[in-house]
């Protein structure tokens, strides 16, 4: 991509120089972001109030989610025809206006548009800040940049839930999109003023091909693993959506690959590390999204805490991230990616084996504790993962590095979504098949314990043989039921302790390509060394 004079020059005060428009752009990321998981407490009261069904209700995610993806692989095409400080008003104002719709909703279709149109903001935020924090930041000082990209990347997810559940149980639901108008407005007005172009924009044309294939391939690849976690996986539209949409995105690969000018350039792919660094950011967020998603059910469903109390257990691991966020970052540019990659991994491993040991009797100060230490070790390798496979990039690739690495995290979440969520559900059944097994009425033990608790119930509750023989059955279906649970919930975190253990083995392999550009003679691997010998901008600049 060509650079503007100023920025090739490295003129503008560097990094310092940047600041306002760093703080301008992580306010609307961390916003964005937080929007994305408010909804999860909020669903349940907006089913009773708008009378529709479960499933219906699940598009305000699904139909997010679906919008937010499938506009992720044109952030790198958008971001060049039009601007950082264009792009980032248009999506700051779809996201405010979004909102103000879904303040104002009294319908589902309306509530639908509101999220839809705020989706669209939101799509292209993370890949938008991304690349600028590789463009302001030099390779040598990247760490702390993606530092602070991941202060709104990990920190708003998990405070999500904490503040959703106390709005949702103190105030009406509409608080959760109101409350965000003013601060998207002071965003807004604050980026009017004061965002600059990092770049010149370019006008290229838009490859129609490409984002035909693109847009239909990501959005019914995302459909069909978001249904296939509540259908199962030979649900026939589950089937049909999955494939296509695999064979769509194999189409828009070949297409882009042999395009002189692709949307999305493949051959970041060429370079060893970044490849490696994607691969490993896939299993990190698949065992990260199996945490949030297991642990409330385990919470709510089966120990009774309210919303609020899961929310508030998931707090302090937030604010642990959102410190050690910055810190991270700090120590990647000085000790590089291995280290943190592996201790991070160890820690994670650890951590998601505890979980396999949960219990109906499982304290929740043990599991707060627990999931502070989980996500510790998250905070030390999520960021600077993500940063080694960056810097190894040239600069003409970043942005098309950024939308890969973001569009790969968000089809890696919906897969480690889904396929937790079919193992959580196909062992719960499995348990609760062996204790309905052992309740067999021509096994003398059996039988002993049984009417052991029938007269018991007779005895408390002065009931009639019948009436108490119906309550022994439904108490111990209700404890099969409940412990068969908790046993699918400790098998689905045994499989992600296997994904996290993936993850371990390939961080071991990472290396701080920083130091192959400072070899005299020597160029990473594996192509084109006089791209990547050049110097990052504003590496000359002075601090």
């Amino acid at each position: 991509m060509a650079l503007s004079t100023k920025a090739a020059t490295g003129s503008g005060g560097g990094v310092s120089g940047h600041i306002p428009l760093l703080i301008v752009l992580m306010l609307g990321l961390f916003l964005a972001i937080l929007n994305q998981t408010l909804l999860n407490v909020a669903l349940p009261h907006m089913t009773a109030e708008f009378g529709v069904a479960t499933t219906t209700i699940q598009w305000l995610l699904t139909g997010y989610m679906l919008v937010n993806g499938v506009l992720i692989p044109l952030s790198a095409f958008l971001i060049e025809r039009f601007g950082v400080r264009k792009l980032f008003l248009i999506a700051m104002l779809c996201f405010t206006g979004g909102a103000l719709i879904c303040s104002l909703a009294s319908t589902f279709p309306v509530m639908l548009t509101g999220r839809l149109i705020q989706a669209v903001g939101g799509g292209v935020l993370s890949p938008l800040v991304m690349s600028v924090i590789l463009y302001i930041f030099p390779p040598e000082m990247r760490g702390k940049g993606m530092g602070l990209f991941g202060l709104a990347m990990m920190f708003a997810p998990a405070v999500g839930p904490t503040l959703s559940g106390w709005v949702v149980q103190n105030y009406d639901w509409h608080l959760l999109f109101s409350g965000m108008i003013p601060l998207g407005v002071i965003v807004l007005i604050i980026a009017a003023f004061k965002l600059k172009n990092i770049e010149e924009p370019r006008n290229i044309k838009l490859d129609y091909f490409g984002t035909v294939t693109s847009l239909a391939g990501t959005g019914l690849l995302l459909y069909g693993l978001s249904e296939a976690g509540s259908n199962g996986w030979t649900d026939p539209v589950v089937l049909a959506c999955s494939v296509s949409g695999l064979i769509l995105l194999i189409v828009f690969v070949l297409q882009q690959l042999r395009s002189s000018s692709p949307m999305l350039d493949m051959r970041v792919f060429k370079y060893n590390v970044f490849s490696l660094s994607t691969v490993i950011n896939v299993f990190v967020t698949a065992s990260m999204f199996a945490g949030m998603i297991l642990l409330p059910i385990y919470l709510q469903n089966l120990r009774g805490f309210t919303p609020l109390d899961s929310g508030l257990l998931m707090l302090p691991g937030a604010i642990v991230m959102m410190i050690m966020s910055p810190v991270s970052g700090i120590l990647f540019d000085r000790v590089g990616p291995r280290p943190l990659a592996v201790i991070g991994m160890i820690i994670t491993v650890v951590t998601t084996f505890e979980f396999t040991r949960l219990t109906l009797d499982s304290s929740y100060g043990f599991i707060l504790i627990l999931y502070m230490i989980r996500f510790f070790g998250m905070s030390l390798l999520m960021m600077p993962i993500m940063t080694a496979g960056m810097n190894q990039l040239p600069p003409h690739l970043s942005k098309h590095g950024t939308a890969m690495s973001n569009a790969l995290r968000q089809i890696s979440g919906s897969i480690g979504t889904s396929l937790i969520t079919t193992i959580f559900t196909n062992r719960s059944t499995v348990h609760f098949a062996g204790f309905t097994d052992k309740m067999d009425t021509t096994d003398p033990t059996f039988m002993d314990s049984f009417n052991a608790l029938v007269h018991r119930i007779m005895d408390s509750a002065q009931l009639p043989l019948a009436q108490a023989q119906s309550q022994a059955v439904s108490a111990l279906a209700g404890q099969a039921k409940l412990q068969s649970t908790v046993m699918g919930i400790n098998d689905a975190f045994f499989w992600t302790t296997i994904i996290s253990v993936f993850g371990l083995v390939l961080s071991v392999f990472l290396r701080d390509v920083r130091k192959d550009k400072n070899r005299a003679g020597e160029a990473p691997v594996p192509v084109e060394p006089e791209v990547i010998m050049l110097p990052a901008p504003g590496s000359t600049r002075g601090m």
